[in-house]
């Protein structure tokens, strides 16, 4: 079995959704070695309070090139998104740099395996991520022809991932292989930035901030497919571990409920975007019913009751 870490890429905005995951995380997840936590240097502050003996908060600058560095907030007068200079390339946004972080996280992590969990991320079920993730080959999961030619996003992504890496040809429907609690391998994320600088004669990063359109995780996907080498140490798979709503609907209580009943027994994760403007309480509130499920047999019956008054008491 290869040692595997858990890696997050957050910031201030996504503490709540963050500190959802990582108590989901402590009362799950077990086959794990680190969670490393990469966010702005001036939330540091902010992540602290998360900091234990298997989770590690690391300041953005450690993994950044010394060429690119944050606009302080305070001289933001024109965008609400935080800002990134460099005299190398256009300005960078946010999005862009927690994609970099992560590939730099992967790639600077002890560990030869990692899951990569978004903040919007939380698990319900117990999960031995050491034995998903760490075994012989590496899962790599994948939606056959789930791009179609008509996709604006996606097809400019892919676009992207084509210059970088080099691929000549490209049909559709392509392969997507976005998705949540992904997998990487560290040699092949090493790879991977060594192809990229071989297409584009750039470092990895600078090539990124200079193309900006770009999907991390189309990127690991595509370089797989298109190596051999790589293919061959990885298991390909279509069936993920998380449930996930992608599109923009507010979901209510009973729907994230049902999201979670309609969940597969493999699918132990719980991913609902941000963007979605779904209620982080209501999400709480279901994740804390599963978890006190878990713990119930453990109670005594006075002990449930005296929790139920308890909780009626203090809503």
């Amino acid at each position: 079995m290869h040692s595997v870490a858990l890696l997050t890429a957050s910031y201030a905005k996504d503490i709540e959704r963050f500190s959802l995951l990582s108590e989901s995380i402590d009362t799950w997840l077990t086959g794990y070695t680190r969670h490393y936590v990469l966010v702005n240097d001036e939330d540091l502050p902010l992540f602290a309070r998360f900091v234990s003996d298997k989770r590690v908060i690391v300041p953005a600058s450690r993994y950044l090139p010394k060429w690119l560095f944050a606009l302080p907030p305070a001289l933001q007068f024109i965008s609400s998104r935080r800002v990134w200079l460099s005299l190398l390339s256009s300005p960078v946004h946010g999005w862009h740099i927690q994609q970099i972080l992560k590939i730099a996280g992967v790639l600077n992590a002890p560990e030869q395996r990692v899951c990569i969990l978004d903040s919007d991320n939380l698990f319900f079920r117990e999960f031995d991520v050491g034995q998903y993730a760490g075994a012989e080959k590496t899962p790599l999961f994948v939606t056959r022809k789930g791009i179609d030619a008509d996709h604006p996003l996606h097809v400019l992504w892919l676009r992207t991932v084509d210059q970088l890496l080099g691929i000549k040809q490209r049909s559709f429907p392509a392969d997507d292989y976005v998705g949540n609690a992904l997998v990487w391998d560290k040699d092949t994320a090493r790879a991977m930035t060594d192809a990229i600088k071989s297409a584009t004669g750039l470092s990895w990063a600078l090539a990124l901030c200079r193309k900006k359109k770009f999907s991390e995780y189309l990127l690991y996907g595509n370089f797989v497919a298109n190596s051999p080498e790589h293919l061959a140490r990885h298991r390909i798979t279509e069936d993920s571990i998380a449930v996930s709503h992608w599109d923009d609907t507010r979901l209510d209580r009973p729907a994230i409920e049902a999201l979670i009943a309609a969940a597969s027994p493999e699918q132990v994760a719980l991913c609902i975007q941000s963007y979605s403007s779904t209620s982080i309480d209501d999400i709480r509130d279901v994740f804390r019913l599963n978890s006190r499920d878990r713990r119930g047999p453990s109670l005594s019956p006075e002990d449930i009751e005296d929790q139920a008054q308890f909780e009626v008491k203090t809503r």
